[in-house]
């Protein structure tokens, strides 16, 4: 797909998929208490609303990406928006917790096939530093602000109507997403010869993702320490041990290792442990605060995410990819991720009795912006040195390590703050709760400062190389007057020994900046354009 406006009309239609699966993940949450009244749930069998959803989302990652890379990811994102579709419409329907239940299942199967290929189709769409930068940060305000939108959407849509809109919104919008991805994404382009779907590999590694989360989002309510818990994590951990032993042996494995021998693939994955833990806590810890400290109800709860939506979109959608053209992956990574550490610590602060203007707000406001400008680098570190066969499977490993960092960090976090609450002298106290919530916050924002930290020291982005061009080929490039100031951009014909070093941004286009540092015309790369980080 060569056309530009054809292939921002397929990241729109990809971002919106996507957003649909992201806005299930915290819809929910605002709308559980009628969930409960509503269809009679025990508070026990309530929390399986979110956990049969995380299981089958987080223990299919990893199948799903590799499958968009043996059979097709337009396939597959279709076949996901399907499932996940008419998943929403059972769940929107649903007269009894069991039905519910099923339903949430069947759209964690949709939402892990269309998370784990969306990114893979994105960077297959687009190959140009400028235009990928743009584009992820179109994609990293889906998966960072789409949380605050969902909490957003979901006080809204159950202050307003129901709980069954939750589920019902998607209907229309899933059908949108399908129709306009089957005209507007390029057709798949499989390898052919040799590749086939390792069976018993992806049967164990999805058992032993499962099996992992089950035991993480019940080790609060089951005990950490119990033997529940332990046999869990325990048979998690044999299982994977026993997925890597094969993979390592099989001929054609499902996820090969060679991928995580690229550094910054696996330093990616742990950031992504990091700030997912951070960020799921601040979603859920920081909508208890209002709610059950401050007093707010499920539509106040909804506005209150509106400033932070708001500043991450333009962060994200006007800033970030700038800041990446200008100054590389890793400062703008590293002080987004300070900025939301920042955030999590004010709101470490935040006391009974708070106001909005001045306990909230500018925290939501610093949480907005760290988020705004960290998610495109963190993206394009996770994706930029993957082989184009492998993106589905390197897609899959990015969106599995978020999400289990989520999980994880949640769990974490939300066993200090009970822990906490447990210890004070009147553990039924306002003061004791928001203790607890205080602490929690505390941790979190050490895991964000963990991530920036991790990201800013050990992160190697190599230069964003641009598209192979032919002699002849006409460029953008740097105008300069004789002091060596940028003044513009105009083209130029490549000729048989011109090479060009140093531009950390080219903008296709009339009046775009260059970045001025001087041109050599005397390179040994015929036809050759780079850009240095």
């Amino acid at each position: 797909m060569n056309d530009k406006h054809a292939r921002w009309l397929a990241l729109y239609v990809l971002c919106l998929g996507d957003l649909m699966i992201v806005l299930d993940t915290n819809i929910v949450n605002v709308a559980l208490p009628s969930i409960q009244a509503d269809l009679g749930f025990s508070q026990t069998a309530l929390a399986w609303v979110v956990n049969a959803y995380m299981l089958t989302f987080g223990g299919f990652l990893l199948l799903s990406g590799r499958l968009g890379d043996l059979f097709g990811n337009k396939r597959v994102f279709l076949g996901g928006v399907v499932s996940f579709t008419a998943a929403s419409i059972a769940c929107g329907l649903a007269s009894s917790p069991l039905l519910l239940v099923l339903g949430r299942a069947v759209q964690g199967l949709g939402g892990a096939a269309v998370s784990a290929v969306a990114l893979a189709l994105i960077t297959g769409l687009f190959t140009e530093p400028a235009e990928r930068a743009k584009a992820m940060g179109f994609f990293g305000f889906v998966m960072s602000g789409g949380g605050a939108v969902g909490v957003l959407a979901g006080g809204v849509l159950t202050g307003l109507l129901n709980w069954h809109w939750i589920f019902l919104v998607n209907v229309p919008i899933g059908v949108g997403v399908w129709v306009a991805a089957r005209r507007v994404l390029p057709a798949d382009q499989v390898r052919v010869g040799g590749q086939r779907l390792d069976v018993p590999g992806a049967g164990l590694v999805t058992l032993s993702l499962m099996i992992a989360v089950y035991a993480v989002v019940g080790g609060n309510e089951a005990g950490w320490a119990s033997s529940e818990t332990l046999g869990l994590l325990a048979a998690a951990a044999a299982l994977m041990v026993a997925f890597v032993v094969r993979e390592a042996r099989v001929e054609h494995p499902l996820v090969p290792l060679r991928l995580f021998k690229l550094r910054n693939v696996t330093i990616s994955q742990v950031i992504g442990v990091l700030w997912a833990g951070a960020m799921f806590a601040w979603f859920f810890l920081s909508a208890l605060y209002l709610q059950q400290v401050l007093g707010y109800g499920a539509l106040e709860v909804g506005l209150a995410y509106l400033p932070a939506c708001v500043v991450m979109a333009i962060c994200s959608l006007r800033v970030s990819d700038r800041l990446v053209m200008r100054v590389g992956i890793r400062t703008p990574l590293a002080a987004g991720l300070g900025l939301v550490a920042a955030s999590l610590a004010l709101f470490a602060f935040a006391p009974v009795g708070g106001s909005y203007v001045v306990n909230v707000l500018p925290a939501m406001i610093l949480l907005g912006l760290g988020a705004g400008i960290a998610f495109n680098p963190v993206l394009l570190a996770a994706m930029g040195d993957v082989e184009p066969h492998e993106a589905g499977l390197a897609s899959g490993v990015v969106n599995t390590s978020f999400m289990m960092g989520g999980a994880l960090g949640l769990a974490v976090l939300v066993a200090v703050s009970s822990w906490w609450t447990g210890t004070q002298p009147d553990p039924s106290s306002l003061e004791s709760l928001n203790g607890g919530f205080q602490v929690a916050f505390a941790v979190g924002a050490v895991f964000a400062a963990a991530a920036a930290v991790i990201g800013g020291a050990l992160l190697r982005p190599k230069p964003m190389a641009m598209p192979d061009l032919e002699v002849g080929d006409e460029v953008p490039v740097p105008s300069t007057e004789s002091n060596g100031v940028v003044r513009g951009v105009k083209t130029m014909s490549l000729g048989p020994t011109f090479e060009i070093h140093g531009l950390a941004h080219t903008e296709v286009s009339d009046s775009g900046p260059g970045c001025g540092r001087p041109l050599s015309t005397a390179g040994p790369a015929p036809g050759s354009l780079s850009s240095s980080w």
